[in-house]
């Protein structure tokens, strides 16, 4: 009787305490099992903490193997030396480049309590983030498995809207992170994977017949003399400021084949097109994306101008080495542009601001968000933008049109002005500027003569970041040099 009072009472205590026997592993762990299959997925997350300088990249890769989870996340910093998930330090798993962790993933959909520690400020510091995985955007490397053989991933220092990953036999798996576009390029003595995702669009080596309508992408294959992959071209000849690309449509060797929005189906089909690269207008006319595709041509939008770090939109010079076989040849373009920043960064920095503005034909002011490139390469050149806060980052926009009003209220002293001449071809003097917007009159910097001009291809060279930063260098501390991309309104 005694004995069945004890045994009685234990199980009581059981229940209470939430079920009795042996737990597995996970659970002692507070590790959640899994309901998607086994597998490698990617999988977007939001990520919470710090000053938010700092963050773990989005999408993040997540392993499942019975049915317990594993997330390789990278961070946009190399300055992370462990972490703390679930009571247990990890260490990184590369030596090289932004910092790399293998953590448990403890649950979807629920924020998750992570401690990074970070030597950015000299001394160790432990901060506490939350990291959420979101399970109904998990999208699954199909072709993983015994087919693709995971080799490394290319190593990036600004860029943070594409990555590449390499994988045994020469297999590259080019990503468009901020839709999640994934291109496969093929070996040319090879097939593609039997189990692949059919969301993955394939190319085969060599990579051509391109129709290029992203014109910032066009200096870059110059630049990596792989125009000969390039057969058509959204622009006309002398829509372009690249002589390279006009001497190639001279030629007859790129032909022009219409518009983002209207393309020459007839003609990109006739001459085998493989692959359509389209600038972000391309959101206004999803119809000819659908159209393109049913012809089985791979489309591909372009977010360089979406990187927050001026030099980030150089590093696509990377994304476009790796798509045509050219990787080596991408980091010597790169590293020329890093040299230069590194050398401007070591100066003191001036107390100089600076407005970046352009007058629309409509009376308006149009200037950039204090979230886009522009203001960060005044900065890096050791100005100020003359807009603290302007503009919703979240937005993704690089320019906001404001009135005339607001415009003179913030920047009426500004030291200096640049005017932006890529839209309507320039002013050549600043009476000419004055004359199509009579307030500027009044500003500090036309009082004082310190008026700048960019050049009108300043876009087009996507890879002059680096010297359009020397330029502002340059002009902030009012130095007699050639001047690349800017000049000066008498």
């Amino acid at each position: 009787m005694k004995k069945n009072v004890i045994l009685m009472t234990m199980l009581l205590i059981c229940v209470l305490l939430g079920g009795c026997g042996n737990k597995n592993d996970a659970q002692k762990n507070n590790v959640s099992e899994s309901d998607l299959p086994d597998g490698m997925y990617t999988m977007e997350i939001t990520f919470e903490g710090g000053s938010g300088k700092s963050k773990i990249l989005s999408p993040a890769t997540v392993t499942i193997t019975d049915k317990q989870m594993t997330a390789t996340v990278q961070w946009n910093s190399p300055n992370y030396d462990y972490m703390i998930v679930n009571g247990e330090k990890l260490f990184p798993i590369n030596t090289e480049g932004d910092s790399v962790f293998e953590i448990p993933v403890l649950k979807l959909d629920e924020p998750m309590e992570i401690i990074g520690d970070t030597v950015a400020m000299g001394n160790p510091h432990e901060i506490e983030y939350t990291i959420t995985f979101h399970s109904n955007t998990a999208d699954q490397y199909e072709a993983a498995g015994d087919e693709l053989v995971y080799e490394r991933s290319m190593e990036l220092q600004y860029a943070e809207n594409f990555t590449v990953d390499y994988y045994e036999g020469g297999y590259v798996l080019l990503t468009t992170t901020m839709d999640n576009t994934q291109l496969l390029v093929v070996p040319e003595d090879k097939e593609a994977p039997k189990n692949l995702d059919e969301k993955v669009k394939v190319l085969k080596r060599p990579v051509k017949d391109i129709y290029l309508v992203a014109s910032s992408a066009m200096d870059m294959f110059s630049a990596l003399e792989g125009l000969d992959t390039i057969t058509f071209s959204g622009q006309k000849e002398d829509d372009w400021y690249i002589e390279s690309a006009r001497e190639e449509m001279r030629k007859g060797n790129i032909l022009y084949a219409g518009k983002y929005n209207k393309p020459d189906y007839e003609l990109i089909v006739s001459n085998h097109c493989t692959l359509a690269i389209e600038n972000m207008m391309i959101s206004h006319a999803p119809e000819v994306v659908e159209k393109l595709e049913s012809f089985g041509i791979s489309v591909l939008t372009e977010y360089s101008s979406y990187e927050s770090h001026p030099l980030g939109r150089v590093e696509w010079v990377k994304f476009y080495g790796a798509l045509i076989g050219k990787e080596e040849q991408a980091e010597e373009i790169f590293a020329k542009q890093t040299a230069i920043l590194d050398k401007v960064s070591m100066a003191e920095k001036t107390d100089k601001t600076v407005a970046f503005f352009f007058v629309t034909s409509n009376d308006m002011i149009q200037v950039r968000q204090s979230s886009d490139y522009v203001p960060k390469m005044i900065e890096l050149a050791g100005g100020t933008y003359i807009f603290e806060n302007l503009g919703d980052e979240d937005t993704k926009r690089s320019v906001m049109n404001i009135q005339i009003e607001e415009f003179y209220s913030g920047a009426k002293d500004a030291d200096f002005l640049i005017y932006n001449s890529s839209i309507d071809g320039g002013v050549s003097n600043i009476k000419e500027l004055v004359d199509s917007c009579g307030v500027l009159e009044d500003f500090k910097a036309v009082q004082n003569g310190n008026v700048w001009c960019t050049t009108n291809d300043m876009y087009q060279q996507s890879l002059s970041i680096g010297y359009l930063i020397e330029d502002i260098y340059a002009m902030l501390r009012q130095e007699e040099r050639q001047m690349h991309y800017l000049y000066h309104l008498d």
